[in-house]
């Protein structure tokens, strides 16, 4: 199983590392407690993509699960580790 996060920011921006090291936190419990999922993670910088800026730049940082919003502003992280949780719970083991 596969989860891929975005964390759409921009340089700069207190919330947006913030945003960083929360997402390290709750991966890092995460994947010791669940080692055969695999996340990836994409950084996406709202300076280099016109249609990013227009969509989220009143909202960075911006973090997506499996391309859906999920967060936004500050990263809640109770709630990002128990939705990365019910993703991987949703895939029955092989």
């Amino acid at each position: 199983m596969n989860i891929e996060l975005t964390l759409i920011g921009k340089p700069g921006c207190h919330l947006c590392e913030d945003a960083e090291l929360a997402v390290d936190r709750v991966l890092a419990s995460f994947l010791a407690a669940n080692p055969a999922v695999a996340v990836s993670m994409t950084q996406q910088n709202i300076l280099d993509d016109v249609e990013l800026a227009a969509r989220y730049a009143e909202q960075i940082p911006v973090l997506l699960i499996n391309g859906k919003v999920h967060n936004y502003w500050r990263i809640d992280e109770e709630r990002f580790a128990r939705a990365l949780t019910e993703i991987a719970a949703e895939v029955p083991n092989e």
